[in-house]
């Protein structure tokens, strides 16, 4: 008996098409629609056209709507699976925001394409077959939100896009994909050991990101001292140090009661309080900077959005981002 898919439709490049001007627009919503009956031999598929957003679009309250409408459209069918195709640019932000916050037990695969749909060597359709096969594949349960892209699949918490074109662009840096879309079948090698979830109503906290960068000036951040925000992500340098410039204004910000949240703007490892130097990872700690286990900025970011909702304690906060 074939499994139920749901198919939800938010818009991106693979719902695009290219115009007389060589320009890429959402001009096509029924462009992922077509690809409906090569599908059908896989699972039975229900295709849901939610949105028609370019990702840069997007945003943490849309993501959050999004999950709403997921949970919404699981209670009322009972989908054996989920897939979503999404824009690439923040194809990983909404993937990890729904892998802590979605309270659906069936296989969620996020994907979408590097290539319109009326280009050469168009990637959109096959990954979207080899997404539907995942969603459909036993196996894919329990390993939290995936991305199926380029027959490799990745968990939602570790990959990223890595090339500004490239159909292989995402990537898991220091951990590689967990599994395989084989001519046959859905292989997987490994899972994710960390699982969270976290019950949230919103989206709608204001953290700002920033990077550090070599002779950063205090000027630059002390507008966010004039600013209302929630808290604040940093991307340090190597294993979390930072320019000693910016430590009175990080400072202030902390005793405004600010959470900030440190992060490594290298593509491996993770950051830790070592360097006990003026701006150094044990001096920062000692502040009572947050400091997170191996996330990106951007994804540091969302979960900083999610966990507020938890706790705004500091102390809280560092034992969940520690997992």
């Amino acid at each position: 008996m074939s499994k139920k898919i749901l198919v939800v439709n938010t818009g991106g490049t693979i719902a695009m098409s290219v115009d007389d001007s060589e320009g890429v627009k959402p001009l096509d919503d029924q462009a992922v629609n077509k690809i409906l009956p090569f599908l059908e031999k896989h699972a039975d598929v229900t295709m849901k056209n939610v949105l028609n957003l370019p990702s840069p679009h997007m945003t943490p309250a849309i993501m959050n709507q999004l999950r709403l409408d997921i949970e919404e459209a699981f209670q009322q069918n009972h989908y054996d699976g989920i897939v979503i195709t999404h824009g690439t640019d923040t194809l990983e932000e909404t993937a990890y925001f729904l892998d802590l916050t979605l309270s659906v037990n069936v296989p969620i695969v996020v994907t979408g394409a590097m290539r319109s749909s009326n280009e050469l060597g168009a990637d959109g359709p096959v990954n979207l077959i080899s997404s539907v096969r995942a969603a459909a594949d036993s196996y894919s349960l329990n390993k939290g939100v995936i991305v199926v892209f380029n027959d490799e699949i990745h968990a939602a918490r570790h990959v990223t896009k890595t090339h500004t074109s490239n159909v292989a662009t995402f990537q898991s840096p220091q951990y590689g994909p967990i599994g395989t879309i084989a001519k046959k079948s859905v292989q997987y090698h490994h899972a994710p050991l960390d699982r969270e979830h976290y019950a949230i109503t919103h989206a709608d906290a204001n953290v700002p990101l920033i990077k550090a960068v070599a002779g950063m000036e205090p000027a630059w951040l002390q507008f966010l001292l004039e600013q209302h925000i929630d808290g604040l992500v940093v991307e340090a340098f190597g294993l979390g140090n930072l320019p000693p410039a910016i430590i009175p204004t990080l400072q202030q910000l902390l005793d405004k009661g600010v959470p900030i949240v440190l992060v490594s703007r290298c593509y491996n490892g993770q950051v830790q309080d070592i360097y006990d130097y003026e701006g150094g990872g044990r001096k920062l700690k000692e502040m009572g900077i947050i400091f997170s286990n191996g996330l990106n900025g951007q994804k540091a970011r969302l979960k900083l959005i999610v966990t507020l909702q938890k706790t705004r304690t500091f102390k809280e906060l560092q034992q969940l981002f520690d997992h």
